[in-house]
C-alpha cells in the first residue's frame, strides 16, 4: 500500500522531470502555416423565375433558419435630381405596411415568429432582408414579395421616415465627420450620381407620388437578386417565391451613361469652415478602380496595413507616437461603377498641418517602399482571418453571396476570396498602392477653423475654402464679423412661459423662462430640470441696443457640477465657463474680444418676438457660447409652417432650424404676433419642450 508520504514523492519527482520532458518534446521552430484554405460555402443554385427574377440559394442545414435577401439596383445613386433622398424613405417604409397588413401587423407576424425584417438603401442596391426559422420561411417570402410590389406607403409611416431623415440631415450639420464625407463625395465625385446626398430641400419636396413613382420604376423583378440561404432546398424556395413574386412584374428602365467622375491631376486642399472647431477632421483619398479589377486583392492588404485598426500605420505614428490624434485610419469602398480609398484622422487645430504631411507621407511610402514581410504577412492575416465570421450566420451568407453576385463578380469570388489574399507578394502590394493610393493627387477635405488653419494648409496644396453649405469663401470671410439681427426692440414685452419637457412623449421635466424689462435693458431668466439628468438656472443681462451685459448659470449634469459667469464690456467678453471633456466637465477661462452685433447665445430664444418673420424668413447671428468660449455663426430659416397643438392651445407656427452650434434646434415659432415659442426639439434625441402656458 502507497502512503500519502509516498505519494507526495512520486508527485514531486513527476513535476521535476515535466521540464526535461517538455524541453525534449518542444520543437526548435515553429510548424509551417498550413495553407489557406478557401471558403467553405455550399454549391450555389440557381433559378429564375418567368418575371426575370433570378434566385440564388446557398442551402446549409448548420442551423434550422432561413435568411433571405433582396437586392435590386434601386440605390442612392438612382436618386432623381432634386428628389435626392427618395431611394433611402423608400428603404425606411416598404416593410412598413404592405399587401393586406398595416405597418403594426407586419411586426405583429415577423416578431410573433421570432424573425425581423428590414430595407435598407446603399450606394448602388436597395436590400430588403428577412430572417426566420426554416419553419417560418413561406412569411419571410410572403412579407417580402408585399413590400417590393405592394407597399402601402402609409402616410403616418412617410411623415415619420421624413421626420428622422430630417432630423439626421440637421444632426450631420453638427457633425464634422459627416460633413467631411459629405464634402468628400461631391468634390470626388463631381456631377456622377456617387456625388449626391439627400437635403433638407430634397426630403421635403418628397410626395407620395414620387415613393410610388420610384417604386413602380425601380422595385422590378428584372435585374433583381433573391439570395436564399439556410435550411430550405431549392425546390421549396422556388415554390415560395413563385407565390410571393409570381404577379410582380417590370424591368427597370433603361440605363443612360453616366457623367464621369473629375480626373485630379493635383493635390487639392477643400477647407470646410466650421468657426469655433477645436480640431480638425481630415479626409484625403482618391478613386480606385471597378468591382472587377484584380488589383482588389493586394490593395485591400495595403488599406489594412496602412490603417486596418490600431496595428495600422496611420494609428501607430499619428496617436501612438505622435499623440496627434484618438484614431487614424484607411478604407477601400467597392461600388459598382467606381471605387474609392480614404484615409481619416482628426487632429487639434494646432497640428492639422503637421498630421496631413505625415498623413500623404504614409500613404506615399506604401506605394514607394516594399514592406517588410512580417508586416505584410500580419495585414493577410487579419483580412484572411476575419472572412469567416462575415460568414457565419445565413444572414451574413446571403448578404455577402448578395452584394458580390450584384457587383458582377465570379460565382467563386468568395470561396477564393482569403487564399488570393494570402497570396499577396510585398511587391505586389506596393506595386497596388503606388496606383492607386495617389497622394500627389489627392482630394483632401478638412473640416475646422479655418481661421487657424487655412494659412497652414494653403502652403500644403493649393486650397479652396466653403462654408457647411457649401458656399464659396474667401480667406478674408474667416474673420469674424458679428452679423446683427434685425430685432424690433419695441416688441419685446415682458412675459413668462413655461414648457413641458418630453422624452418620446412622456413628461420627464419642465423649463420656465422670463423677459423682464429694466431701465437700461432686459433681463432673462431661464430654469430647467430634466429627470435626474440635469438642474440648471440662468440669467442674462443685456441692453436695450441688444448688447450682452452679463450671462450666469448654476447647475448640475449627471451629478456634475455645472457653472458660467461672463460679463461683456469695453467689446470683450471675460469670465469662465464650463464644457463636457473625456474626462467630465472642464473649466474654461474666457477672454476674448467680441465684434459689434454678437449676441450672448442665451439671448437667440429671448428675442424671437421682436423678429420680422415670414414664411421665407432666413436670419444670421453671431453668437459666443459662454460655457465654451466659442463663437458660433449661427442661420435661424423658415423652413415651412404647420399647425401644432400643445397643452397651450393651437398654433399656426414657422418651422425654424437653428443651425451653426454643436447641437442643432428647431424651433416651432407662432405665425402670429405677438411671436411666441411653441415648441422646441433637439435634433438626434428624443426631447422635446412643448409650450403649457
Amino acid at each position: 500500500m502507497i502512503r500519502a508520504s509516498s505519494l507526495t514523492r512520486i508527485a514531486a519527482a513527476t513535476l521535476f522531470a515535466l521540464p526535461a520532458i517538455a524541453t525534449a518534446q518542444q520543437p526548435k521552430s515553429p510548424p509551417a502555416p498550413a495553407p489557406v484554405k478557401p471558403a467553405t460555402i455550399p454549391p450555389f443554385q440557381e433559378a429564375t423565375l418567368a418575371n426575370g427574377l433570378r434566385i440564388l440559394l446557398v442551402e446549409s442545414k448548420r442551423q434550422p433558419v432561413v435568411s433571405l435577401a433582396l437586392m435590386l439596383p434601386a440605390g442612392d445613386a438612382y436618386d432623381p435630381t432634386g428628389r435626392e433622398g427618395v431611394a433611402t424613405i423608400v428603404a425606411s417604409v416598404i416593410t412598413k405596411g404592405a399587401g393586406s397588413r398595416t405597418a403594426d401587423q407586419v411586426s405583429a407576424a415577423i416578431e410573433g415568429v421570432g424573425g425581423s425584417i428590414g430595407a435598407v438603401s446603399g450606394t448602388d442596391f436597395l436590400t430588403v432582408r428577412a430572417n426566420v426559422l426554416a419553419n417560418d420561411a413561406p412569411l419571410a417570402f410572403e412579407l417580402l414579395g408585399d413590400a417590393v410590389a405592394r407597399p402601402s406607403f402609409e402616410t403616418k409611416e412617410v411623415e415619420l421616415a421624413r421626420t428622422q431623415t430630417l432630423s439626421a440631415l440637421q444632426l450631420e450639420q453638427s457633425q464634422p465627420s459627416s460633413l467631411a464625407s459629405r464634402f468628400f463625395a461631391a468634390q470626388l465625385f463631381g456631377s456622377h450620381p456617387y456625388a449626391r446626398r439627400p437635403t433638407a430641400t430634397s426630403v421635403r419636396a418628397l410626395t407620395s407620388a414620387d415613393l410610388r413613382a420610384f417604386q413602380r420604376s425601380r422595385l422590378v423583378p428584372g435585374g433583381a437578386l433573391l439570395v436564399v440561404a439556410g435550411d430550405i432546398g431549392l425546390q421549396r424556395a422556388r415554390e415560395l417565391a413563385e407565390k410571393a413574386f409570381g404577379s410582380w412584374t417590370g424591368r427597370p428602365p433603361t440605363e443612360v451613361t453616366r457623367p464621369a467622375p473629375p480626373t485630379r491631376t493635383r493635390t487639392e486642399i477643400v477647407l470646410v469652415h466650421r468657426p469655433g472647431s477645436v480640431q480638425s477632421n481630415i479626409v484625403a483619398g482618391n478613386l480606385t478602380y471597378r468591382p472587377s479589377s484584380p488589383a482588389y486583392y493586394p490593395l485591400s492588404v495595403a488599406s489594412r496595413m496602412l490603417g486596418g485598426g490600431s496595428d495600422g500605420r496611420l494609428f501607430k505614428i499619428l496617436r501612438e507616437k505622435k499623440s496627434w490624434t484618438y484614431g487614424a485610419y484607411s478604407q477601400l469602398t467597392r461600388n459598382r461603377d467606381i471605387g474609392t480609398f480614404e484615409a481619416t484622422a482628426e487632429v487639434r487645430n494646432a497640428v492639422s498641418d503637421s498630421a496631413l504631411v505625415e498623413l500623404l507621407g504614409l500613404v506615399r511610402d506604401v506605394g514607394t517602399s516594399v514592406a517588410p514581410a512580417d508586416e505584410v504577412d500580419a495585414a493577410k492575416s487579419g483580412l484572411v482571418g476575419s472572412l469567416p465570421l462575415q460568414l457565419e450566420t445565413a444572414q451574413g451568407v446571403a448578404e455577402q453571396v448578395g452584394r458580390y453576385t450584384m457587383l458582377g463578380l465570379p460565382k467563386d469570388f468568395i470561396r477564393t476570396l482569403r487564399p488570393r489574399l494570402a497570396s499577396v507578394t510585398p511587391e505586389q502590394l506596393r506595386s497596388a498602392a503606388k496606383q492607386y493610393m495617389r497622394a500627389d493627387r489627392a482630394l483632401i477635405v478638412v473640416v475646422g477653423d479655418g481661421a487657424q488653419i487655412y494659412e497652414k494648409l494653403a502652403r500644403i496644396a493649393p486650397t479652396r475654402i466653403v462654408n457647411a453649405q457649401g458656399e464659396t469663401m474667401t480667406a478674408a470671410d474667416l474673420v469674424t464679423r458679428a452679423t446683427a439681427l434685425p430685432v424690433d426692440v419695441s416688441k419685446l414685452g415682458e412675459r413668462a412661459d413655461s414648457f413641458s419637457v418630453l422624452v418620446q412623449g412622456n413628461p420627464l421635466g419642465y423649463q420656465k423662462t422670463s423677459l423682464t424689462r429694466t431701465q437700461q435693458g432686459f433681463v432673462y431668466r431661464s430654469s430647467m430640470v430634466i429627470g435626474p439628468i440635469m438642474s440648471q438656472s440662468a440669467e442674462t443681462i443685456f441692453g436695450a441696443d441688444l448688447k450682452p451685459v452679463s450671462t450666469k448659470g448654476r447647475g448640475k449634469v449627471q451629478g456634475q457640477d455645472l457653472a458660467v459667469d461672463v460679463a461683456y464690456a469695453n467689446g470683450r467678453a471675460k469670465g469662465t465657463g464650463m464644457t463636457p471633456s473625456a474626462a467630465g466637465m472642464k473649466t474654461v477661462t474666457i477672454d476674448t474680444t467680441i465684434a459689434p452685433g454678437t449676441l450672448d447665445d442665451n439671448m437667440i430664444t429671448a428675442v424671437i418676438p421682436g423678429l420680422p418673420w415670414t414664411p421665407t424668413a432666413k436670419f444670421s447671428v453671431t453668437a459666443l457660447d459662454a460655457s465654451s468660449g466659442a463663437f458660433n455663426n449661427l442661420t435661424l430659416a423658415v423652413t415651412g409652417t404647420e399647425t401644432l397643438t400643445v397643452p397651450a392651445g393651437t398654433f399656426p407656427a414657422y418651422r425654424v432650424e437653428l443651425t451653426g452650434q454643436q447641437q442643432p434646434l428647431t424651433f416651432y415659432v407662432s405665425t402670429t404676433a405677438p411671436h411666441r415659442l411653441v415648441k422646441m426639439t433637439m435634433t438626434g434625441t428624443p426631447l422635446e419642450f412643448v409650450l403649457v402656458k
